[in-house]
């Protein structure tokens, strides 16, 4: 068993994907209670066999939890989590914290902070992350946290045993935002990876070496050294959809627009993310930004996953 950073506690985990499976996994593994719900209750049943529980409801896992973590794909599905019918907020304490793991826009997160707060008197705080379902697994996540500093103090003391780095940006939504900005660096970053491949391959050079030939170098980056493999071998394991970098290179055209900020490399990288989803690939993996060079058009044996 993994060595606890933190006293155990008793977590509720809303949201179930590929992001809140592996949450959950790390916390069992570190010997937290963890209770479970989830709009599909077949992804329960894995983590149920390790010692979590199964609620029926949202409300339900979060009856009597220090905290409860959400990870989910938009802002409306949050709410809906959080104050729908059987939701969270109706059996939350005062005394809990609703850590948001969720990618959703600052106002939005604002909002929602100020509503919980007004129903039932707990905290949010807004704990976006970078680093994915693997950092999750060994507690290396890189996690930027909104809210008031009593309340993202506390949430720390769980997060400790998820995060290598937990950052206090600002009162509510500053997680968030700081989400955007890490946004625009890997979308923007992958994308020239992809380029920087594309480039080597037309020119003859084996693409597979450029990540070990620039190591060290300013052009070397994360993005370089865990994508330009995957791309350069046409390879594309699980980094998360691209449907899903879509919605927050939008949420960052938001706040620009709201800002009055040109950000034109952030505005061409969305736009060809779009494309993407637009031809039927809102399920690419990152390694598959190679496809615009191949008229978006997986191999014949990869159509089914479309």
């Amino acid at each position: 068993m993994t060595t606890l950073a933190s006293t155990p506690r008793t977590v509720a985990i809303i949201g179930v994907g590929m992001m809140g499976s592996a949450i959950a996994q790390r916390f069992l593994d570190c010997g937290h209670s963890v209770r479970l719900h989830t709009r599909s209750p077949d992804k329960l049943k894995p983590l149920v066999e390790r010692g979590g529980v199964a609620a029926a409801t949202a409300a339900e896992a979060a009856r009597g939890c220090e905290f409860v973590i959400t990870c989910l794909n938009s802002a409306e599905i949050v709410e809906q989590a959080v104050f729908g019918a059987d939701g969270a907020a109706a059996s939350m304490e005062r005394s809990a914290v609703l850590i948001d793991m969720s990618s959703i826009n600052p106002p939005a997160t604002r909002r929602l902070a100020q509503m919980l707060e007004e129903r039932c008197g707990a905290a949010w705080v807004d704990a976006p992350l970078s680093g994915g379902a693997p950092k999750a697994l060994i507690g290396k996540l890189t996690v930027m946290a909104g809210g008031t500093a009593e309340a993202v103090a506390h949430a720390h003391e769980l997060m400790r045993d998820l995060c290598a780095n937990y950052t206090h940006m600002g009162p509510s939504g500053a997680g968030q935002t700081t989400k955007l900005v890490n946004q625009v660096l890997c979308a923007l970053n992958n994308q020239a990876v992809a380029e920087a491949v594309r480039l080597a391959e037309a020119g003859g050079v084996d693409a597979r070496k450029l990540p070990a030939a620039l190591a060290g170098g300013r052009a070397d980056s994360a993005a370089l050294q865990e994508f330009g493999p995957q791309m350069a071998a046409r390879e594309a394991p699980p980094t998360g959809a691209m449907r899903n970098m879509v919605k927050d290179m939008e949420g960052v055209q938001a706040l620009a627009h709201a800002s009055r900020l040109a950000l034109p490399l952030s505005s061409t990288v969305a736009d060809l993310l779009r494309t993407f989803v637009a031809a039927g690939l809102g399920d690419a993996q990152v390694a598959e930004l190679m496809l615009q060079f191949d008229g978006f058009q997986r191999p014949a044996r990869e159509q089914t996953r479309a």
